[in-house]
This record gives structure tokens, sequence and C-alpha cells, in this order.
């Protein structure tokens, strides 16, 4: 599986944020799936920057899932859900929905997260919140389907019937 993470941050951007745990924290819970980080970005959360990237890196081939961190909130600057929608095909709503049902088990902030899932082409889209600690708890929900999402994305998915498989 072949992983891109797009951190979204005005103040890692301009430089006044030197370390992006986040981003970081998204290889580490990858790492676990011997998965391959291909691709890795920081931008300003500019909406069509972000739809963009997004663009260029699900229609290249090179990658089966972007993870996204940052820009999901109720900040006049949050915008990576409604770049996301403009890129997408298709959405894939229990992802976004498995992870805000455990972030509202850890706060009743999490209801506030606004981030989306879906596919373009034969690649997935996850937007996951800009703490580290959150994005933890939100990969830590949505891993375990991440390789079968990506077999049936490329056709490869045998037996997408047997009990506990989507």
């Amino acid at each position: 599986m072949r992983v891109a993470i797009l951190t979204l941050s005005d103040s890692g951007w301009r430089g006044e944020r030197q370390h992006d745990g986040s981003g970081e924290a998204i290889r580490e819970r990858v790492a676990q799936l011997d998965a391959a980080v291909v691709e890795y970005a920081l931008l300003p959360d500019e909406k069509d920057m972000i739809a963009a990237k997004l663009k260029e890196w699900a229609d290249s081939g090179r990658v089966d899932v972007i993870l996204t961190t940052g820009g999901t909130g109720l900040s006049p600057r949050d915008f990576t859900p409604e770049a996301t929608m403009m890129v997408i095909d298709r959405i894939v709503p229990g992802m976004a929905e498995a992870m805000r049902a455990e972030s509202i088990r850890k706060t009743p902030r999490g209801m506030l997260s606004r981030g989306v899932a879906g596919v373009r082409g034969k690649c997935l889209v996850v937007n996951l919140p800009g703490s580290p600690k959150a994005v933890r708890e939100c990969l830590d929900v949505i891993l375990p389907a991440l390789p079968h999402a990506v077999e049936i994305m490329r056709g490869d998915a045998r037996d997408c019937a047997r009990s506990g498989r989507a």
C-alpha cells in the first residue's frame, strides 16, 4: 500500500512551526501496516492548493491512500473537507463516521470535526484531525479497513462476503 501524507497548516507553511507532529503520527501508525509513505507535503489552508495536490497525487497512479491532517475544524481557515469534496468521485461516509464516533467517546469536542473520506479514481482520501493525539485515535479505528479498501479499489479483493469483511 502506497500512502501520501498531506499536512495543512498556515503556521507550518510560514515556517512558524517547525515540527509536524500530526504528520509524524500518521507515519508511525501507517508503519504498522507495512505501507510505504511515498509522498509528503505541507501546504497552507488554501482550498485550491489542497484540491490541486489531492488531484495530482490521486491521479498519478503512485498513491493508494492520501491521509490529510489539519483543516477539519470550525476555524474560518479550515477548508480541507471542502477541498476534498471538490475532488472525490464518491464519498465513504462510514470512515468519517467511525472516526467521529471514536473521537466523541474521548471528548464532546470530537463532534466538531468535519473530516470526510472518499474515493477519486483508485485512490482513497481520508481527512484526519490536526492534533497528533486525535490522529492516532482516528487511525486506530480505520487502519484495519485500509488494506481491504485498497484491494477493492485495485480490483484485487476476493471473498468480500466473508464474515468480518466489507
